[in-house]
């Protein structure tokens, strides 16, 4: 199949190795250029848990009108660049083509959806785990699941996807999934970023997991007065059973904060905050991480360290 990776990130590298490594023509769509030059000058590289590096050809562009009218896309950007991705995809994808948002947080659809039109666009969410090492470079983490609508149009997605060795599922309620995904990315994800640790840390720390707990509580209310029927009963103890299972691996916020790049805490946290206030609820734990986290961006944790040091320099 010819299938089109809509970002250049961790997650777009991932799928693009192992689609190209069961032999599908992978084109990835971005507009990071250094990242853009690795993969056509070298292929998307992936290191596996070995630690074996393996390449494999793709084609990588910045322009959509290089990309032809591909029928199928996998949009794997980071939920604050949707609107873009949109409007690429109004360049590139076919009349009958279909693309299918596996992002993080809310809304992701719904943007797509106001550019392609309600048929064009498929929702699925993923929890298979990778970390960016450079540009093109990424290494696999935790192998994880690709849960997908019940879409009769996605059936050669799911083949392509099955033979590329990943694991799919086919599920009745994909906004339960998302949600699902939401209540815990919303309790790991922004205190790996603000404490700068690994998802085990949150465990082994009885003041963070504290609050790990309150944010899972808090956004697994907010899906109930939306009524979704979460895939789990307990959001605690999933969340702190993904928080085990993934304690080696570094969050994707982590990752972007530590790149200096924007977060996705809007879609995240910033979501579960607007979503509480539409049934008129509380969710101070989030709206506290939402917050820390976007003074974290705009002002980087190396200026703070600079500033206590300089003070305590004036102090002595």
């Amino acid at each position: 199949m010819n299938i089109l990776i809509v970002g250049t990130g961790a997650l777009a590298c991932l799928f693009a190795a192992r689609l190209a490594q069961a032999k599908h023509t992978v084109t990835m769509l971005g507009t990071w250029q250094a990242g853009i030059e690795a993969l056509n000058r070298e292929g998307v590289r992936l290191v596996d848990a070995q630690n074996r590096e393996w390449r494999f050809p793709v084609r990588a562009a910045s322009d959509p009108r290089e990309c032809g009218r591909v029928k199928y896309a996998i949009v794997l950007v980071k939920a604050w660049q949707t609107e873009r991705a949109a409007r690429q995809l109004r360049d590139c994808l076919a009349d009958d083509g279909l693309a299918l948002t596996l992002q993080n947080g809310l809304g992701n659809r719904e943007t797509l959806i106001r550019d392609l039109g309600t048929g064009r666009v498929a929702l699925g969410s993923t929890t298979t785990g990778a970390t960016l090492l450079g540009p093109g470079l990424v290494k696999a983490g935790g192998e994880g699941v690709v849960s997908l609508e019940q879409n009769p149009a996605l059936g050669p997605l799911v083949e392509a996807l099955t033979s590329a060795r990943f694991s799919v599922q086919p599920v009745d309620n994909p906004d339960a999934l998302v949600w699902g995904k939401l209540v815990i990315n919303a309790a790991i994800n922004p205190l790996t970023a603000l404490l700068r640790v690994k998802n085990g840390v949150l465990l082994e720390d009885p003041f963070a997991c504290e609050v790990m707990r309150a944010l899972a509580r808090e956004a697994a209310e907010v899906a109930r007065a939306e009524h979704i029927v979460l895939p789990f009963d307990d959001p605690i103890a999933k969340v702190e059973e993904v928080a085990q299972k993934t304690a080696a691996n570094t969050s994707s916020m982590l990752q972007d904060v530590l790149r200096g790049a924007p977060t996705e805490i809007d879609a995240i946290c910033g979501a579960v905050v607007q979503t509480a206030e539409k049934h008129r609820l509380d969710a101070p734990v989030n709206w506290v991480c939402w917050r820390l986290v976007k003074a974290l961006q705009a002002n980087p944790q190396e200026d703070k360290l600079t500033l206590l040091h300089s003070s305590a320099h004036m102090v002595r």
